[in-house]
């Protein structure tokens, strides 16, 4: 997958995080599940454009983990809020299934920049 295509991929998935939790409700529990899947979801588009910018291999590493770290804590909340039954299952199902294929996209680019070090 090429950089731009992956760059446009995170930050789609980062547009279909911030419509569900528009969904969310307003009451305390929702708001709450609703700002921490939003931090650490749109966290990942950003610090993957961070890491296309890096200045050395080591720094761009350490981005793309950090990206990795983000999409490992979005998938939790992701199931934390589909366990509590805030969202239809179907468009919670969508947003899991699109984290894990992304965790393994840069998961599998980390895997290839430490094979070819």
């Amino acid at each position: 997958m090429k950089a731009d295509d992956l760059e446009k991929r995170l930050i789609d998935f980062s547009v279909k995080v911030i419509n569900i939790c528009k969904i969310m409700s307003e009451d305390y529990i929702s708001r709450h599940l609703s700002v921490q899947l939003l931090r650490s979801a749109t966290s990942v588009a950003a610090n993957y454009g961070e890491a296309r910018g890096a200045e050395s291999r080591k720094d761009f590493v350490h981005k793309l983990r950090i990206c990795l770290k983000e999409l490992n804590e979005t998938t939790i909340w992701l199931k934390i809020i589909e366990g509590s039954n805030f969202i239809e299952e179907k468009d919670i199902r969508i947003l899991l299934s699109e984290s894990k294929e992304l965790q393994k996209i840069i998961g599998s680019s980390l895997s290839t920049l430490k094979q070819s070090k």
